[in-house]
């Protein structure tokens, strides 16, 4: 289309250089009579005049509502300028890049928290010998799994001389053994096992919080690397505080069963004081901050588009959005990140 507007303003240019001398020749010399040039009658002087002005203007300027196509530069563009991103199905699965739908959700209103993961008290057993004698043998070590009625270790009763198993009580883990071939067992602990298929999450409450955190309220958990989170509930508090940092604890069960929770570390926590459902929400790492507003990644025909959006209320996990996206719209609800360093990539070639 380009070239065909080129062509026709060349077409003009060259009607106009062999229309001049035609309208020199209708135009009279100066100091000469009008009427010595028959063309004058014909062709006033003011007329041809306007004929060339008019024949300028509409070459130099494209004919009302024309507008030349852009060239491959500036196609790149004019893609630039929309915010669209078009990616292979494998540059997609490269960047990680996942893809969820816009719809409702529950706004939580949190309190911030801070504990430890202990054992699970309630799953730790201690094991003893059921009669005095001397230890004969020791089958399990310290971090060995054990199972329900498997053998610890083997006594021989100081009062019948005969020998005895001493076994498992519980399936876990033994945590601690204290028993060597040739020892007298007396009363003592033999073994500890722990079963840390669920664990305590202790947190500390602070006293102007103690008020509004109440037993069966449910608490996100995540521990010191992020991706690892899990949710339990508030199962009792404790009735007496700490008098070296002035807080109470309120214990929360939490499933563990590919013990990623190790007793001992330290975690974060959230407590959900309330719950509001929204009609219209997304994830809060879908969002990115592109020019000082914030934009979503919309996966339409043609590619991904930045969409500006307007946000409510978030509990850090979820956010509200009040315009810029329709509920059932897919967007890139993870690494969302990538698609913005492309973006400000073709903004930088397109500087140049």
């Amino acid at each position: 289309m380009k070239t065909l507007t080129r062509y026709r303003n060349f077409l003009w240019l060259r009607l106009i250089i062999l229309t001049m001398p035609l309208s020199w020749v209708a135009l009279p010399v100066y100091g000469e009579p009008a009427d010595s040039s028959p063309l004058y009658h014909l062709v006033p002087r003011w007329l041809t005049l306007l004929i060339l002005v008019i024949t300028l203007v509409w070459v130099v300027n494209p004919a009302h509502g024309e507008s030349p196509a852009p060239d491959g530069h500036e196609q790149e563009e004019a893609h630039s300028e929309e915010g669209r991103i078009a990616l292979t199905p494998d540059q997609i699965k490269h960047a990680g890049i996942a893809v969820d739908r816009v719809g409702p959700a529950s706004i939580r209103e949190t309190l911030p928290l801070y504990g430890q993961i202990v054992p699970n008290a309630e799953r730790e057993h201690t094991v003893s010998a059921r009669f005095p004698g001397v230890i004969k043998n020791v089958a399990k070590q310290i971090g060995d799994a054990v199972q329900q009625g498997e053998t610890l270790a083997t006594v021989e009763s100081n009062e019948s001389l005969k020998s005895y198993p001493v076994i498992a009580s519980l399936s876990g883990v033994v945590t601690q053994r204290n028993a060597n071939v040739g020892e007298q067992t007396g009363d003592r602990v033999l073994f500890v096992i722990g079963d840390y298929s669920t664990v305590w999450v202790d947190l500390s409450v602070f006293p102007a919080d103690l008020s509004i955190v109440r037993v069966g309220q449910s608490v996100r958990i995540v521990n010191r690397d992020p991706s690892i989170t899990g949710e339990g509930k508030i199962m009792t508090i404790l009735p007496v505080g700490s008098s070296t940092n002035q807080t109470t604890t309120a214990r929360v069960l939490l499933d563990n069963p590919d013990h990623r929770w190790v007793p001992g570390h330290f975690v974060t926590a959230e407590v959900v004081l309330s719950e509001t459902e929204v009609p219209t929400a997304i994830r809060e790492e879908a969002i990115q901050i592109v020019e000082d507003q914030p934009v979503v990644f919309v996966e339409g025909d043609e590619g991904f588009e930045a969409r500006p959006v307007t946000l409510g209320r978030s509990d850090g996990q979820v956010s509200e959005v009040l315009k810029g996206l329709q509920v059932g719209e897919a967007y890139v609800s993870t690494n969302s990140f990538t698609l913005k360093s492309e973006l400000g990539k073709e903004d930088a070639e397109h500087g140049h």
